[in-house]
Formats: C-alpha cells, structure tokens, sequence
C-alpha cells in the first residue's frame, strides 16, 4: 500500500512505524473473512481493511469525523484478522497508533468522556472496584435486568493458598485488578498445582493493574504509570535472581506484558527492565506444559478423570495475542475431560476488555453467538482462561464458566 503521511506524523516514530505497517498491506482482504464485526455488520469500514484505509486517511491529513471514530471503535482489537493475514500486518499497532492520533484530532463527546474516565479511574483501583462490586451484587435483585446482567454473580470462598513450601523454584503471579476482586480463586488455584509440581507461586504487593485497561482506552499517561508500578515491584526479584519467571492466569494480562518490552523502547529508564520482564513472562498454560511428565505422573496418581464434558472458550489475547493454540485442551484432556468442538473457535466473545460497556449491543450479540457454538456440546462447564471472557459468558448462561485451572487444581486435589 502506498502512503503518503502528513507533516505532524511523517517523521515521529510512531509515523515511521505506521508507515512500515501499512506498505505491508497488500489489500487482499482475507481478514474480513475472520473480523467478528464484519461478520455481524458486513460493513467494509467495520472489518480490518476498511479501517486500515481510514487510519490511512487520518494520517495523510486527510478530514477525520465521528465516522470515522465510529467505525475504529467498534474494533474489538481481538487480532484475529492478524493470525489470518498472510503478509504480517501488526493491524493491532495500526489500530493503537490511530486511535491516539484521533483522541487528538476529535474531541469525545462529554458523556463518552465522563464514562470512559469512570472506567479508568475505578476498574484499575482495588479500593474503589471491590466495595462497589460488593454494592452491586447486594443490589442485583433490585436493579433492572440490563444493569444486573453486568453485575457478577458472588463467588464461593476461595481456598487457601498452599503454605510457603521452601520450594527452590518461585514464580510470580500477577495479582491484577478485576480477577483479584472478582475471582481470587484462579491465582490460589494456580499456586496450589505448580507447588504440586514444586514451584512456590507468590504475589508482590504493588504489581496490580497491568496497564492494559487504561491503555486500550487510550489514557495512555495513566497505563504507563501501571505499568511502571509492575514493573518497579517485580525487578528487585529479577535482578535477585528469586524467581524464574512471571506467570499470567489472566491472557489478557499476558499478552499486554508481553509486550512491555515493545511498548517501553524509547524510555531509558524502563526499556531494559521492560524487555527482560517481558521476556520472562509465561501463561499458566505454558507453564503447566512445560511440567508436562511430572503433571503426568500426579495424574496417575490421581486415578482416572471423571470423563466430564468441557467446552473451552479460547480468548483472542491467548490464541491471537499470544500465540497459544492447544495446550489448554491438552491440559484438559489428560486430566481426564472431554473437551467438545467449538464451532468457530477464532471469533471473540465480545468481553474485549471493556468493549462489553463500551459497545454492548455488539458485544451481547457476539456472547450469545459464542455461547450458542460452546453450548452446542452440553458441556457440564463452560472454561476459560480470561477473566474478561469469564464474567461476560457467565452473564449470558447459567451454565457455569470457570477457569481452566480450577478442574485441574481439583482434579489434583484427589492426591492425598
């Protein structure tokens, strides 16, 4: 593709990385194929290419207006059409890069303003987002069923985290900000099967919002201040040598501090402390499976699994983000489930962070779609391994949707 940026852009390096980007588009248009949105709205502006031509056009200096700010927002930036595109395209980086260009050129309306602020400002912060969930739920039977549907269901206590073992192998777990308040069960269920497998898995006090929720809602100077805070908490332990690695039970988590490394290049002061953190980063997953003859042997230990129907929701931060494909199943399979086919696994489910706020009519259309294909087996569970994905399929069914982990933590638990 051809490009022509304009002067405020042209010779920045977020113009230069732009412009590499969208030369590696050759038009072809195998993205729609696989683009949720376009799928529901077969509108050519609301698939990939149409929208890399908006982007274009934005930073060519070319007129930008809320159309344009309509159809980029309704980008789930789930990068399904990246595992799809056989030249490459970072479309996510694309996206990122004119989504900050258009915050400038087009001021949001004032309501958009006060609601995107209220999710910056109360999602990130534990102290603000865990007594209004408690507020909400106390509440939920008498709020209208729009406004309950987003309120969790309350959670069962979760299990104590295995004692500190003395194991000389320690990972870190990112606490987070939601799935710390909304399932604390996920992370103690983690720590208990890597100490089964003599890993100690701790939290750091500090290391709590990841960045990637002010990020993708474009208050950048706030997600960089997050991301500093994890980064700051974790180093000591790295330059210690304590710990061999970071462990994600969140994907979404994942992919945005697998990432760092990326997102912090230019900053002097956090570029090498970013890009070994990143480094060092694994999903839970990739962890388990590297363990895999010594899970295998617990197993066996264990007895024979209960043979259980599960349907998997594999979230785009794992399987496009990540790259991750198959593992989880593999996990799930040799604990002794029985994963069903998910029709059109690679489509997202509309949780996207906080698209599900954001642009519910489109997210409520994709949840019901993705519950339809995961249910089609009657699965006794539903699993995943985001807790974005978690609380919105959950929303829709009353069929439970858990973490992945937690079938395997219970099915290790039979080990006396």
């Amino acid at each position: 593709m051809q490009t022509n940026l304009a002067d405020f852009i042209r010779d920045t390096a977020a113009g230069r990385e732009a412009d590499a980007i969208l030369r590696s588009c050759v038009h072809c248009g195998f993205c729609t194929a696989t683009c949720p949105t376009f799928q529901l709205l077969g509108d050519e502006l609301d698939g990939p290419r149409g929208r890399i031509y908006l982007i274009k056009e934005m930073l060519e200096g070319q007129p930008v207006t809320e159309r344009t700010r309509k159809h980029l927002d309704r980008c789930l930036s789930c990068r399904s059409c990246e595992t799809t595109c056989p030249s490459g395209v970072r479309y996510h980086r694309l996206l990122e890069i004119g989504r900050e260009v258009l915050e400038r050129r087009v001021p949001r309306s004032r309501s958009s303003r006060i609601m995107r602020l209220m999710l910056c400002e109360a999602l990130p912060r534990q102290w603000i987002f865990r007594p209004a969930v408690r507020l909400g739920q106390a509440l939920r039977p008498f709020l209208p069923a729009a406004l309950a549907g987003k309120v969790p269901a309350r959670q069962p206590a979760a299990r104590s985290w295995p004692r500190a073992s003395g194991h000389r192998r320690r990972m870190v777990a990112l606490a987070g900000c939601v799935q710390s308040t909304l399932t604390p069960q996920t992370n103690a269920a983690a720590a208990r099967v890597l100490d089964r497998l003599g890993i100690e898995l701790i939290e750091v006090a500090g290391a709590d919002c990841c960045g990637a929720l002010r990020y993708h809602l474009d208050a950048r100077q706030g997600a960089y201040a997050d991301m500093r805070r994890v980064i700051d908490a974790w180093w000591p332990d790295v330059q210690s040598g304590r710990v061999e690695g970071f462990v994600m039970t969140a994907s979404g988590c994942g992919a945005h501090v697998r990432e760092y490394g990326e997102l912090f290049r230019d900053d002097p002061a956090y570029a090498e402390k970013a890009e070994r953190i990143a480094a060092l980063t694994r999903d839970v997953s990739e962890v388990l499976a590297a363990e895999r003859d010594s899970l295998n042997r617990l197993l066996r230990d264990a007895g024979g699994g209960t043979g259980q129907t599960v349907a998997f929701h594999s979230p785009c931060t794992l399987q496009h983000g990540q790259k991750i494909r198959g593992i989880v199943e593999g996990l799930l399979t040799a604990c002794g489930y029985q994963p069903s086919a998910v029709a059109d696994p690679h489509l997202c489910c509309g949780s996207a962070g906080t698209y599900s706020i954001t642009q519910p009519v489109l997210a409520t259309q994709l949840r019901d779609d993705k519950l339809a294909a995961l249910q089609a087996g009657s699965p006794v569970f539903l699993v995943t391994a985001n807790i974005g994905c978690q609380t919105h399929l959950q929303s829709g069914t009353a069929r439970p949707v858990r973490h992945w982990i937690e079938l395997v933590d219970e099915r290790l638990s039979a080990i006396r």
